[in-house]
């Protein structure tokens, strides 16, 4: 039975310090990008998303929209900021 304990879902690790480079980067529409989040606490996408490669769809503000197939006919789309995106 799940008691809903997130005990091996929390994050114990000092937030790195990102360089100016990985805080500006440009991606455009149609680029694959994987999702790497970063020591960053604020704007950081769901665990469950580490690694998963998506195709950039729009931009919005410093973050891009991202399209993530889930499964074979579904795809979600996720708003992340660029510094926790990397080009596949």
């Amino acid at each position: 039975m799940f008691v809903g304990r997130t005990r091996h879902l929390a994050r114990h690790h000092k937030p790195s310090k990102l360089g100016i480079t990985k805080l500006i980067k440009k991606f455009n529409i149609g680029d694959k990008v994987v999702i790497v989040p970063k020591g960053n606490f604020r704007n950081i996408p769901h665990p469950r998303y580490r690694g998963r490669v998506g195709v950039v769809v729009e931009k919005r503000g410093l973050a891009y929209v991202v399209e993530i197939p889930v499964s074979s006919s579904t795809k979600r789309r996720l708003i992340v900021p660029q510094m926790h995106l990397e080009k596949a």
